[in-house]
């Protein structure tokens, strides 16, 4: 995709990652040690990892970066990734080292700071190495290893149709993949991984096509053509063979045939309002849907419609004052019950899935949305984007037990409309993406090529539920949902 680019603010907090450090003589290292290829690590060493500045000994106090190592460069700063391979748009050290406007993005202030800015060639010479992947000096490109089994976490951008991939054992964006079909913004809005963990699957709320990423390559490989913009969400089988979509416009539930990438059939007809959120039984052929505005979830399959209520009131699909508007579904584990988060009423409803009548309700904070029920742990995680406890924190995250009803903890403090959760149970955290789009939200550290604010995501220990470190992991314009790969 071709994305929309605006001149880099010379007053942005400049790149910590490449902070204010000034140089002194410097020891250059064998070649051999740093994994450099010549040409790069020739720039690198001479240039940035100096004596006081992103070196071994000095990193801590710049930005917590190191260039005297390749390895070491893909680990993180103190804002995440500085360098994404193949990804030159959004690897913000370029921004920071480029005297040349027609070369791409500058940002303020130049580095090397208090020194001889790097010449036309130097920049050039990075800028294509990150191009063609940044790969060591035996041209192994970075987290390309273990293509089959990597554990990764997958965010859709809506502000600038790319998916980030985070390595889940770094933490770090590893790639961006570019979505969509046309070059306006197709606002890529919901996003599954299937069960084997082979192929991603996004949506768009602007687009008419839903496409198919191969997970091993981090390609789009496959896409079908829906005819009709304003998708919303997408739901897999169980054997990842099949694969359910809502779209707004249609008002309907359409199922795809994953190896073919074409229609199977429609559900609704034209008669879902607003539908918004999917569940699916076992055997992929009955499905509930939300209706994001009300009190109504459909309950479907061919042949076959009904309304449920979540509230025991007869069943509407008008926004009124009480109305629970429900949002997302999601079964428990043994799907047995599923639980739905009402955004108007600021509670998460508990419906038995035999009878679909309501067993109880659990408060949570302003505006919940997204929900994921952990297996390995009886955790119902629930982001709530619109608690505001000061003028830097808006939204928090309620951790609930999903057999006992209680909430165990309330994350917030550090968050700003907290929106996607991706629950990585082999590694035994979770992340949750902060949309950060409101203006008195924390300021970005840099700016995207795209139109609006960076957000950030965080990293919590699914063990004590509290961070893992303080970092906010900045990237691209509104991070809205995320997936994991291996559940």
């Amino acid at each position: 995709m071709t994305y929309i680019r605006n001149q880099i603010c010379l007053g942005l907090i400049a790149l910590v990652c490449v902070a204010s450090c000034k140089h002194k003589a410097n020891v250059l290292p064998e070649a051999e040690t740093d994994g450099f290829p010549t040409e790069i690590s020739n720039i690198f060493i001479n240039r940035c990892a100096t004596a006081g500045c992103h070196n071994a000994q000095s990193h801590t106090a710049a930005g917590d970066l190191r260039l005297d190592s390749w390895s070491a460069l893909f680990e993180t700063g103190i804002n995440g990734a500085v360098v994404v391979p193949y990804s030159i748009d959004n690897s913000s050290l370029l921004y920071f080292i480029n005297t040349h406007a027609e070369l791409g993005p500058m940002a303020e202030p130049r580095m090397p700071l208090d020194n001889t800015p790097l010449t036309k060639e130097e920049y050039l010479t990075i800028r294509d190495w990150i191009a063609k992947g940044a790969p060591d000096k035996n041209g192994n490109i970075p987290f390309a290893s273990n293509a089959e089994t990597r554990q990764k976490i997958y965010m859709t951008m809506q502000g600038c149709d790319l998916v980030a991939v985070v390595d889940a054992q770094k933490k770090v964006v590893m790639r961006y993949i570019p979505v969509g079909k046309i070059n306006t913004i197709e606002t890529p809005d919901h996003i599954v991984v299937s069960p084997d963990g082979m192929y991603a699957y996004v949506c768009f709320w602007n687009g008419n096509y839903i496409q198919k990423i191969d997970t091993r390559t981090d390609n789009v490989v496959g896409e079908v053509n829906m005819g009709n913009a304003y998708w919303k969400t997408l739901q897999i089988s169980d054997d990842g063979t099949k694969l359910a979509a809502t779209s707004w416009r249609s008002q309907s539930l359409v199922v795809i045939n994953t190896a073919t990438m074409q229609i199977d059939y429609t559900l609704g007809n034209g008669n879902l309002e607003s539908p918004e959120a999917i569940l699916a039984n076992a055997s992929f052929d009955t499905f509930y849907v939300s209706s994001m505005f009300g009190n109504t979830v459909y309950k479907l399959a061919k042949g076959y419609q009904k309304a449920v209520s979540v509230d025991a009131n007869a069943p509407s699909t008008l926004a009124i004052a009480n109305s629970p508007d429900p949002y997302r579904l999601t079964w428990s584990p043994d799907r047995k019950k599923y639980f739905a988060s009402c955004q108007n009423t600021d509670e998460v409803r508990v419906m038995d899935a035999t009878t679909d009548k309501a067993i109880t309700t659990i408060a949570t904070g302003k505006r919940p949305q997204e929900m994921v029920a952990c297996k390995n742990k009886p955790y119902l995680i629930v982001t709530c984007t619109g608690d505001t406890t000061d003028a830097t924190s808006v939204g928090s995250v309620h951790i609930i037990n999903y057999n006992t009803y209680e909430t165990i903890k309330r994350i917030e403090g550090t968050l700003f409309q907290p929106y996607g959760i991706a629950v990585d149970e082999r590694n035994n955290q979770f992340i949750i993406t902060n949309r950060n789009q409101a203006s008195k939200g924390p300021s970005p550290h840099h700016s995207s090529p795209c139109s609006g604010r960076n957000g950030y995501y965080m990293v919590y220990d699914l063990n004590t539920l509290a961070p893992v470190n303080a970092i906010r992991y900045e990237v691209s314009v509104d991070p809205y949902a995320a997936a994991i790969r291996f559940r």
